[in-house]
């Protein structure tokens, strides 16, 4: 894989960051992605119901990444982004 080896450690939201970050998971990249304790806007364009289960937007931007939720703002959760 092209980006074996790559760690990539996301903090970003919407569409077009989370999209890069996805295709470099899809090379072989390492991607963490870093949500606030919110989490991230995109979960909430297609809230998950009987009719539509999961969130297309976000599962797809999302792909092939492992994920943490922290608060950045605190010393810990900076501490913690520090040993990602």
């Amino acid at each position: 894989m092209l980006l074996q080896g790559l760690k990539v450690v996301e903090l970003a939201t919407w569409i077009a960051a989370p999209g890069c970050a996805a295709v470099m998971a899809d090379w072989g990249a390492d991607v963490i992605k870093v949500e606030s304790l919110g989490g991230d806007a995109t979960r909430t364009f297609f809230p998950e119901s009987a009719e539509t289960p999961g969130n297309p937007i976000f599962t797809m931007e999302n792909r092939g990444k492992r994920g943490v939720a922290l608060d950045i703002a605190s010393p810990e959760g900076r501490e913690a982004l520090l040993a990602i």
